[in-house]
């Protein structure tokens, strides 16, 4: 009797952030980081993977330090599709609403620093030597096999296994061959391209690679959502007695369902599951408050 695997969830998670999702990189890179006091947020706008790295203190936001590591988990990863990085940093703040639209409207007054970095492309080589440890460490579908049928896989194995291994050996020779032609013409490309001089404003990522996002409608759950929650700060900066901050916290509860509503196909949605969480803690603190008031 052949016995099952267990099933790694964090397995799930390189898969998908090598697939290219934004949401298992920001996972990763929090585990990678979580002792540092660093918390990642990010969002995937007009071919950039924009980070936001946030921390209690300037001291834990050193630039050289938390580019480095970024850097090089990120090329561990090698996502999909994702080879322009822009990381930002600023300290900590206690209302997160849309933090992308705030440093793009005022990068220098909201950063502490931003850097954009170019991810190496990972070792053609390697990458095959992992697909095919991955193909063997894949559990069996069937959780039985009969001794029979175990000889059997065994001899096609061997069989198969000698025509793969010459097939690889061609693939990967074309493969290498493949990715000299293409970085030789992407640093043409990109030299070619690259002015010699920038201006200060326009040497910002930000100021150019501004998110498009979708026009707000009635029927929109992430306007509506932006919207309550504005009104909501507003509200609670007059709010004294216990039953305003009730209000409040309701307020802020209906907001995080609000976002909870976008879809996976909206390319806000990355944003909208981080304003979830957010609303949702917002709305426990303001009835914590409302607690208070009670027992005075």
């Amino acid at each position: 009797m052949a016995q099952r695997k267990m099933h790694d969830p964090m397995d799930d998670v390189a898969k998908q952030a090598h697939q290219g999702s934004v949401a298992a990189i920001i996972q990763t890179l929090n585990q990678r980081l979580s002792d540092t006091g660093i918390r990642i947020r990010a969002v995937f706008t007009n071919g950039v993977l924009q980070l936001l790295c946030e921390a209690a203190l300037p001291e834990q936001l050193e630039q050289s330090l938390v580019v480095a590591q970024i850097k090089q988990t990120l090329e561990g990863i090698a996502p999909r599709n994702i080879s322009r990085v822009n990381i930002n940093s600023r300290i900590v703040q206690e209302q997160q609403l849309l933090w992308w639209e705030e440093i793009s409207r005022d990068p220098e007054n909201h950063l502490l620093w931003s850097q954009e970095i170019i991810l190496a492309k990972p070792n053609l080589f390697r990458q095959l030597v992992k697909r095919i440890r991955n193909r063997q460490k894949a559990p069996s579908k069937q959780s039985t096999l009969s001794t029979l049928s175990i000889l059997k896989r065994r001899r096609n194995n061997q069989f198969w296994g000698g025509i793969f291994s010459g097939v690889s050996l061609s693939l990967l020779l074309m493969l290498i061959g493949w990715s000299l032609y293409d970085r030789l013409g992407l640093n043409l490309n990109w030299r070619a391209k690259t002015p010699a001089t920038h201006s200060k404003a326009s040497s910002s990522p930000m100021s150019v690679n501004s998110p498009q996002l979708a026009p707000s409608s009635l029927n929109d759950p992430f306007t509506e959502a932006v919207k309550l929650a504005q009104q909501t700060v507003a509200a609670g900066k007059t709010a004294k007695t216990a039953a305003e901050w009730l209000n409040l916290a309701a307020k802020w509860e209906h907001a995080s369902d609000l976002m909870s509503r976008v879809k996976p196909d909206d390319q806000r949605y990355q944003i909208a599951q981080d304003r979830v969480q957010v609303y949702h803690n917002n709305s426990q603190a303001a009835q914590k408050q409302a607690s208070r008031r009670r027992l005075k």
